[in-house]
C-alpha cells in the first residue's frame, strides 16, 4: 500500500468552505469513483493552522494516476469545483503532496 499525504494551505478564511466542500461533495464523489481516504486532519499546533492534511491509500502509483485523473475530469467534480470557486473564490493557496510507503514495523500497512 502507498499513502499519499496532501497538505492544502488555505488562504485566510478559506478553511471552513474547504472543509464543507470535502464533507458534502468531494467524499461522495471519491466513494463513487473508488478513492480511499485514510484520514483528515487540521493543525492545532504547528507552523500553520490554515492547513488541511489528508491521506489517500493507493494499491500502486498506477492506480493513483488512473483514479486521480478520473476524479480530476469527472463532470460532477468539475461542476462542483467551479460552483465552489464562483461562490468562495480560490480557498487553497498551495498544495503539497508526498507519497509514503509504510516501514516493515509500521502499524499502518
Amino acid at each position: 500500500m502507498i499513502y499519499e499525504m496532501r497538505v492544502y494551505s488555505c488562504v485566510p478564511g478559506g478553511m471552513p468552505p474547504l472543509l464543507e466542500r470535502f464533507e458534502t461533495t468531494t467524499l461522495r464523489i471519491w466513494e463513487r469513483l473508488g478513492l480511499r481516504p485514510a484520514g483528515f486532519f487540521t493543525t492545532l499546533i504547528g507552523p500553520s493552522n490554515h492547513d488541511l492534511t489528508y491521506f489517500l491509500a493507493w494499491e500502486s502509483m498506477e492506480e493513483r494516476e488512473r483514479l486521480w485523473n478520473t476524479f480530476a475530469t469527472d463532470p460532477e467534480w468539475v461542476a462542483a469545483r467551479t460552483a465552489h470557486q464562483e461562490k468562495h473564490g480560490e480557498v487553497v493557496a498551495r498544495i503539497a503532496s508526498s507519497f509514503l510507503a509504510p516501514t516493515a514495523f509500521s502499524t499502518v500497512r
